[in-house]
């Protein structure tokens, strides 16, 4: 990518989409075209057509997608396949049909069988059954991938995908339902710090084991990759390093500064027992991440607290 190249980044309000303009806005990037949700449907075909056709965009993040927590994946099972498919496929196809140079596909590490080989190789796609939680989530994912290496394979073009770990960082949704595991206990023992509660109540034992990537960590991964990888397929960015919920929880305890107890509720649900990533293909490629946990959770918890209360 040259430094006027235009660049699509889809989602870029996000998590995910907002790190990676951040990072190339720092490399001197400067000819960014972005729509909000409100101003472009990407469900909707016909309006990503017109999109495409009137911008030409010459490189483009796939970084939109509808997402959640273990709650929302469940409870919407039906939104999470069409949106999902939807968004990507509109966007695949128009990047095609208008010559865009390079496109990147973020999918998610939930892509691999539930009870894959620990850490998650990128050959263990499609070796198994997948959580049925996210299931929904996951197939649209794995369609992602899959129709990139299509176009690549039928019409040459240059689209890869990259699967990240667990995220968290700036901008993250702190939904007291719909968010995910890190961010929700950011929030939960922040509100049982100020309201001075004796006790915070996890989900689950406290025993599955989940890898974190701080969300600035992947964009740099994401701009490396863009500049240096080409390959169909697909290829994990992560640490390489898990930690379970409980410790997890006690980490987040400590940053937040909350004294009361921890305890674990059994009935409700694990998800995985471990999602840790293989991040050898990645290292090989000659990039590793950067921001340890307990800082990077210090860094979102000193975001979540600048946000106006919701």
């Amino acid at each position: 990518m040259e430094k006027h190249s235009k660049i699509y980044i889809a989602g870029h309000r996000g998590m995910v989409g907002s790190a990676i303009l951040r990072k190339l806005q720092a490399e001197g990037y400067n000819n960014f075209v972005t729509r909000t949700s409100a101003e472009l449907d990407l469900r909707s075909q016909q309006e990503v057509a017109h999109f495409f056709a009137a911008e030409q965009p010459e490189y483009v993040f796939l970084a939109a997608a509808k997402v959640g927590g273990i709650v929302a994946n469940n409870t919407y099972r039906a939104d999470f396949l069409y949106d999902n498919l939807q968004i990507q496929n509109n966007i695949i196809h128009y990047a095609y049909l208008n010559k865009v140079k390079k496109l990147m596909f973020l999918g998610s590490s939930c892509i691999y069988p539930k009870l894959a080989p620990q850490p998650l190789k990128e050959e263990y796609l499609l070796t198994g059954p997948l959580e049925a939680t996210n299931e929904p989530y996951a197939i649209a994912k794995v369609a992602g991938i899959k129709l990139c290496d299509a176009y690549r394979s039928q019409y040459g073009c240059n689209y890869i995908s990259v699967m990240p770990t667990n995220l968290y960082g700036y901008n993250d949704n702190y939904h007291p339902e719909n968010s995910h595991v890190l961010p929700a206990l950011i929030r939960r023992f922040h509100e049982a710090r100020e309201q001075q509660a004796p006790e915070v109540v996890i989900w689950g034992s406290g025993e599955p084991r989940r890898e974190f990537l701080f969300a600035d960590d992947l964009a740099e991964a994401c701009y490396y990759l863009m500049q240096h990888y080409n390959e169909p397929g697909l290829i994990n960015i992560g640490t390489g390093e898990d930690i379970s919920i409980k410790d997890l929880a006690l980490l987040v305890k400590q940053v937040t500064g909350y004294k009361g107890e921890i305890s674990f509720d059994r009935s409700k649900p694990d998800g995985t027992p471990r999602k840790l990533m293989d991040v050898s293909k990645l290292h090989e490629k000659g990039w590793k991440h950067h921001v340890a946990l307990a800082d990077g959770i210090a860094l979102a918890y000193q975001d979540y607290l600048s946000k106006p209360a919701s």
